[in-house]
């Protein structure tokens, strides 16, 4: 019955090779033009908005944070620790998976999990020149993750699991690889209210964030059925720029979320 359940937040009509080909080209303008226009916000502005620690960006590559495009902060929700896994879904070009390295220190390791060439690409150069030495970065699909079971610590993400039509498969492979009172800490885009069918269905909407959006009581309950608790959730000062973008967002309260979840022990 749980898997039925989740199955209804499966969204069957979005064009789902549209999509990812939309998403792909967008996130290699955003890997390689961080200063072209796009419908969201981008650098160290926003980091530093959203509840970066200032000392903490000084450390990272510089290049990183100005291809960030993430929705919101979660670290203090995270709480890593010295030594921990952590896995960072849809890595992009390494902001959030050369923060965590910060915290895990050495004997920590950080894999960071993107499907567009041009963010791996960008996000290992980086690591490569700045001496990073406990980041790896795979391609993948977070649907489907190259992981064990009970392998991670911490699973954390930014601003992508909107991007996903099968979020259920994304929280159950999270469920899948999150070790014994391990900790899910992501920021994502969600909604106040269900979107209609033109706006669900549209990938152009969902590649800039916005047609993705599930609404929040079902994405909690979501997170639910795949066996995690959540513990809290957070609104964040995040904001479309484009026209389109904060129409939409107007209309139907799309919105930028922090949570915070753990699997049982």
């Amino acid at each position: 019955m749980q898997n039925a359940t989740a199955h209804n937040f499966i969204d069957q009509n979005v064009d789902r090779e549209s999509l990812e080909n939309q998403v792909k080209d967008m996130y290699q303008r955003v890997a390689e033009n961080p200063d072209g226009e796009f419908h969201f916000e981008m650098g160290r502005a926003l980091c530093e908005r959203l509840g970066y620690k200032p000392a903490d960006l000084d450390k990272i590559p510089a290049d990183a944070i100005k291809s960030f495009a993430g929705v919101g902060y979660y670290f203090h929700l995270a709480k890593l620790k010295q030594g921990e896994s952590v896995i960072d879904l849809g890595s992009g070009s390494g902001t959030d998976t050369f923060i965590a390295s910060l915290h895990v220190g050495d004997t920590g390791s950080v894999t960071g999990i993107d499907m567009t060439d041009a963010q791996r690409a960008k996000a290992a150069a980086l690591r490569d020149e700045a001496g990073f030495t406990n980041i790896d970065y795979v391609k993948s699909y977070i649907e489907d993750l190259p992981a064990a079971d009970a392998s991670y610590d911490a699973v954390i993400s930014n601003g992508v699991f909107n991007l996903s039509p099968d979020k259920a498969e994304v929280f159950s492979e999270i469920a899948r690889i999150l070790k014994p009172g391990g900790r899910l800490a992501i920021s994502d885009i969600v909604s106040e209210k269900p979107l209609p069918e033109g706006v669900s269905c549209n990938a152009d909407l969902w590649a800039a964030c916005i047609g993705g959006a599930m609404q929040e009581d079902d994405y909690c309950k979501a997170i639910k059925l795949s066996g995690l608790h959540v513990v809290t959730v957070e609104p964040m000062p995040y904001e479309f720029i484009s026209d389109n973008a904060t129409g939409a967002a107007d209309k139907w309260g799309v919105k930028a979320i922090s949570l915070l979840a753990v699997k049982p022990s």
